[in-house]
């Protein structure tokens, strides 16, 4: 079986083919994203809110983010495996970002790994790809900086906002990513980077013209996630999940559960031997 590479997600851009991209944060969904043909899959900082239960991203550590991630890579065999680099894990220089990079690659067996930010992540993301680490970027509505955003609000509605998220987006790809996150952004200015630059885009919340999609799969499957505009529900996991819950305690308590097929008949017992 042949992982999906950076030069297979570039192709497709090349050849109009859009690139599927679900995030997953355990062994047995990583594994059900892999064979159902998804091509990368992200261990999304989004771990923080739909598994661990924080408030927002920001607190999900680096080590944290390590173990989802090794747990996310042994699943997955042929998709591409990105891991997001968790608040303050890249922020502070280069070389943080690096060393943070690094242990996603060694510790978890990723392949690349994510960060948020333009103009200021430019020189982490040098740095890393460098190295030899891809990289892929995240422009738009970039959660990690909410606090600084006012909150989780669309990006780049005002024609100045929109030309410097352009201006980043050829900056980052000058700094070498393989691809780039454009999230919560209006969809004629996704068109527009998708269309300007050459490495493949992958949307979320920015309309239908980046090169590829990209869901929470928690928010996508109706598990606890977010309800917002730009995702779409494909089926309700919490509502069966907590179907088949209220049947085995309903059988549990009236003793229909476990029944005679569940059970383990005893064999033939050794007898001890007569006393002479």
């Amino acid at each position: 079986m042949t992982r999906t590479s950076i030069l297979d997600l570039k192709a497709k851009k090349e050849r109009g083919e859009k690139i599927v991209a679900l995030t997953a944060y355990d062994y047995p969904t990583a594994r059900i994203l892999d064979e159902s043909g998804v091509d990368l899959i992200l261990i999304g900082d989004s771990a923080a809110n739909v598994v661990l239960g924080y408030e927002s991203t920001l607190p999900v550590t680096l080590d944290e983010m390590i173990v989802l991630s090794a747990a996310v890579a042994r699943g997955a065999h042929r998709a591409l495996v990105v891991a997001d680099l968790p608040f303050m894990s890249y922020q502070v220089n280069a070389d943080q970002a690096l060393e943070s990079a690094g242990r996603f690659i060694k510790e978890a067996g990723v392949g690349a790994v994510k960060l948020e930010g333009g103009h200021r992540s430019a020189p982490a993301i040098k740095r890393i790809v460098d190295a030899g680490i891809p990289v892929m970027g995240h422009l738009g509505l970039t959660p990690q900086s909410h606090l600084a955003f006012g909150g989780h609000k669309v990006q780049g509605r005002e024609d100045s906002a929109a030309r410097m998220l352009v201006e980043e987006a050829h900056e980052l790809e000058a700094a070498g990513v393989f691809s780039m996150v454009l999230e919560g952004i209006p969809w004629t200015l996704a068109r527009e980077i998708s269309h300007a630059i050459e490495v493949p885009t992958v949307g979320i919340g920015a309309g239908a013209d980046c090169d590829g999609q990209i869901l929470v799969l928690h928010d996508m499957i109706g598990l606890g996630g977010g309800d917002f505009k730009f995702v779409k529900r494909y089926a309700d996991v919490e509502g069966e999940i907590e179907r088949a819950v209220k049947e085995y305690a309903r059988e549990v308590r009236e003793s229909a559960f476990p029944s005679d097929e569940h059970r383990f008949e005893p064999g033939t017992r050794r007898r001890k031997a007569d006393p002479k």
